[in-house]
């Protein structure tokens, strides 16, 4: 009985991991076709495509999934995903921004008002709670040379640059994110991470109970299909 039940082990965890995976490589073959039905198809020409396919083999993305979102992304019967942003409040005066990119945006507002209104949150009209919120470009790289990368970034209107270990930050305005990401090109070993973000301007701080309704609700938003990102002002 043992040796069943730690098979059953493995395969619920195997399952679950399977189930994470699906997932990421759900999301980067969104932000793949996104960047298409924005761009080309020529990652040295679009940089949202190449920052996309980038993150795709860090996840060990096959080829196929990569090519088969750019099909999909590109020509006349490509499926036309939108990115869409809703605002909410969660137990505790929680705000949160919640990122979809979905072919159908009337399900994903039903999928994510229900999530909600089950869990201890609440759906509130745009601007209720993106006040709270900056909302910038985020570029972490290792550059072949900082004190060049900073002026470089600097030169491209970075609104802010540090280090950070062996990184250097580069905060950007959001139109600015990919023009200064391809400036950066020259003076880049490797991108860690480029996207853009929303930094909360103030924070809550939950109690044990409220914590726990917020981990419910976050949990269950972030597996819905169409969302790709969960920002909030939680300390």
């Amino acid at each position: 009985m043992s040796g069943h039940s730690k098979w059953s082990t493995i395969k619920h965890k195997k399952a679950v991991e399977d189930a994470k995976r699906s997932k990421v490589f759900s999301r980067i073959a969104k932000a793949i076709m996104v960047a298409v039905q924005n761009g080309d198809t020529d990652p040295e020409t679009n940089s949202a495509l190449k920052l996309a396919i980038s993150q795709a083999k860090k996840a060990n993305m096959p080829k196929d999934n990569i090519e088969r979102a750019m099909k999909r992304g590109s020509g006349d019967d490509a499926m036309q995903i939108e990115e869409v942003t809703y605002e909410a409040m969660g137990p505790g005066g929680v705000a949160m921004i919640i990122n979809c990119a979905t072919d159908n945006t009337n399900r994903a507002l039903t999928e994510v008002k229900t999530a909600l209104k089950k869990n201890n949150g609440k759906f509130v009209p745009s601007g209720s709670v993106s006040f709270q919120f900056e909302h910038v470009g985020y570029i972490s790289i290792e550059p072949t040379d900082p004190e060049e990368a900073e002026l470089v970034a600097i030169d491209a209107d970075a609104l802010d640059v540090f280090a950070e270990g062996n990184n250097l930050i580069i905060i950007t305005k959001p139109q600015d994110l990919h023009k200064t990401l391809k400036a950066l090109e020259p003076v880049t070993k490797n991108v860690s991470e480029a996207r853009l973000t929303y930094n909360p301007t103030q924070t809550v701080t939950l109690n044990d109970e409220d914590k726990e309704k917020y981990e419910t609700l976050y949990n269950i938003i972030e597996e819905l299909d169409d969302v790709t990102e969960i920002f909030d002002n939680v300390a």
